[in-house]
C-alpha cells in the first residue's frame, strides 16, 4: 500500500503474520510497552528496508521476553518518511515486521502491532501533508491504544531520541529515553522529559519491572 506526499494524512497500521496477544485482555485493561524501532530494537540504518540488514541491539530479545512474560503487550511504533520521500513503498515495512517477528521469534516474543507513520517532515519542500501521528505527536500511540484496549496510564514509550518521549508523554504514558546519542534537539520542556534515561535497553525493561514490584521488594540504591 503505497502512500504518495500527498495522500490524506493517515497512519498505517502495519499488517504482520504474527499471532497477537491482545485478543485476551479486556476492553481498556492491557498495559502496554511501546516501542521505537530505529536505534531502540535494531541498528539505526537510515532507509533501511533489506531485511538482511535488519539486526537487533544488544539485549532486545531477551528483555522484550521479560516484559511480555509480566503482561505488558509490545507494540511498534515509528515515523518512516522514507515512505513519502520515495526512497521505499509502503509496503515494504511488511517485509521490515515479518524480520522483526523472526528475530524476536527466537526468544518467545510477538510483537501485538505495529503502527507506521509514512508522512514527510513538517517543512519538507513540495509536500502539504499535516499529519497528527508524527512523533512528537502522539496520533500512533493513540490510535493504537484505541484499537488494542490499552490503558495508556498504565503503559510506557521507550525510544532513543526526545520525539519518542514527547509522543509519550502527549498520549498520557510513562516514558524511557535509551541514550545512545541520537538526539541531537535537547530541546527542554515538560512533555521532552523522560521518567528515565538509560543507555542500554535492557535498563530500561528492568526500570519498567521494577516499578511493578512492590515497594519493600525493591532494590535499594545507595545515595550517590
Amino acid at each position: 500500500m503505497a502512500m504518495s506526499a500527498t495522500s490524506t494524512p493517515q497512519a498505517w497500521n502495519g499488517g504482520s503474520a504474527a499471532a497477537r496477544l491482545d485478543d485476551r485482555i479486556e476492553p481498556r485493561q492491557a498495559s502496554a510497552v511501546f516501542l521505537d524501532k530505529d536505534g531502540t530494537l535494531i541498528h539505526d540504518v537510515p532507509y533501511n528496508v533489506d531485511p538482511d540488514r535488519i539486526t537487533l541491539l544488544p539485549g532486545v530479545g531477551a528483555s522484550l521476553r521479560g516484559l511480555q512474560d509480566a503482561g505488558f503487550l509490545l507494540f511498534v511504533v515509528s515515523n518512516q518518511p522514507g515512505v513519502a520521500l520515495n526512497r521505499f513503498p509502503a509496503s515494504a515495512l511488511c517485509m521490515v515486521e515479518a524480520r522483526i517477528d523472526e528475530l524476536l521469534a527466537e526468544f518467545g516474543v510477538v510483537i501485538s502491532g505495529y503502527a507506521w507513520c509514512p508522512h514527510p517532515p513538517a517543512g519538507t519542500r513540495g509536500t502539504s501533508i499535516a499529519c497528527t501521528c508524527r512523533k512528537p505527536r502522539p496520533g500512533l500511540i493513540l490510535d493504537t491504544a484505541t484499537t488494542h484496549g490499552v490503558a495508556l496510564d498504565r503503559s510506557w514509550m521507550v525510544g532513543d531520541i526526545l520525539d519518542d518521549i514527547e509522543a509519550g508523554n502527549r498520549a498520557g504514558c510513562r516514558t524511557i529515553l535509551v541514550d545512545r546519542g541520537n538526539e541531537t534537539r535537547w530541546r527542554a520542556g515538560k512533555v521532552r522529559t523522560p521518567n528515565a534515561i538509560v543507555y542500554q535497553f535492557p535498563d530500561a525493561a528492568r526500570f519498567i519491572l521494577d516499578g511493578m514490584r512492590p515497594r519493600a521488594d525493591r532494590p535499594h540504591v545507595a545515595p550517590g
